[in-house]
């Protein structure tokens, strides 16, 4: 009996050197090399996938409009949103979730133990040369409720319950150790913290409405490390110079924030520029996510991260 002819490597149009070096390991992965904002030349048309960042969208999805075999398009980021629209019909999305949930979890440990403990006065006193000491907050039996349950909400809770605070996840069906939104309604005045760690969609834009941000605890802290759109911005304008609540975010709407935009001196809000998951190593951790589903589905099988199905 003849062998068996190796099978046909799968074609994946990575956008830089990192990318082809990081298939490079699999045998059943051809790396391809594109450039944003190029038409497709002949060595791309075999592509039936793609590897797209988070910026240049549109120039992105006008190469892969030029890609006849197109199947999957695989992000290096766990929001896709920016995609829905813009990937050819039919072709799948999957994304690179398991990849910043630890980095972007230690960004909201980081804001919230900054704002209790008072960290940005005390360093204006230093600077001043004067002494200020005083009581500060605590995490200290804190109740928090993370809306949504996935990979950046199950690092937020591991991290903040050795704190002593008592951790809600809130998905959208109720689970072990998760609440649905019925469930939450009934704890929502209640938390100290509201973390959102959501994906954007039409039931979460603008979930954080003047109603939600009226409705929380005197005191009460909203934390954004999700996508600017699931905020009313003008209403957390409002609230927070209202005094009754603070809120630490690290995406806005709009985004990035224009000069001048009252949002950047509204009193009661923290912005830091989209940077939770900015940490070392993070395209490191986005190309092992991308070449374990990339690498599933060379071998014909369906990848975990998969969030948009093929049609």
């Amino acid at each position: 009996m003849p062998d068996e002819p190796p099978p046909t490597p799968l074609v994946v149009l990575v956008p830089n050197a990192d990318g082809a070096r990081a298939l490079a390991a699999d045998p059943l992965i051809q790396a391809v090399q594109y450039d944003v904002g190029r038409k497709p030349g002949p060595e791309h048309l075999a592509a039936r996938a793609i590897v797209v960042g988070y910026g240049r969208a549109d120039e992105t999805a006008a190469v892969m409009a030029g890609l006849p075999l197109l199947e999957l398009v695989q992000t290096l980021n766990a929001g896709f949103e920016q995609w829905l629209g813009r990937v050819p019909a039919g072709v799948a999305i999957s994304n690179a979730r398991g990849a910043h949930g630890r980095s972007t979890a230690e960004w909201v440990v980081a804001v919230l133990l900054a704002h209790l403990r008072d960290l940005v006065a005390f360093a204006a006193t230093q600077a001043e040369g004067r002494w200020d000491a005083r009581f500060v907050g605590t995490l200290d039996g804190a109740r928090v409720a993370v809306l949504g349950a996935g990979d950046i909400a199950g690092h937020v809770r591991a991290m903040l319950e050795p704190f002593n605070a008592t951790v809600t996840l809130v998905g959208r069906t109720a689970r072990d150790g998760v609440v649905d939104m019925e469930g939450y309604r009934r704890i929502h005045g209640e938390q100290d913290v509201i973390v959102l760690a959501l994906p954007v969609s039409d039931d979460t834009a603008r979930m954080a409405d003047r109603e939600f941000l009226a409705t929380m605890k005197d005191g009460a802290i909203l934390v954004n490390a999700g996508r600017g759109v699931l905020v009313d911005t003008d209403a957390l304008i409002a609230a927070t110079a209202a005094g009754r609540i603070h809120a630490l975010v690290d995406v806005t709407d709009p985004e990035p924030l224009p000069a001048g935009h009252p949002m950047w001196s509204a009193p009661g809000i923290t912005i830091t520029p989209h940077v939770a998951g900015a940490t070392a190593g993070i395209w490191d951790r986005a190309w092992q996510v991308a070449v374990a589903q990339l690498g599933a589905y060379a071998r014909g099988e369906r990848p975990d991260n998969l969030v948009v199905e093929r049609s």
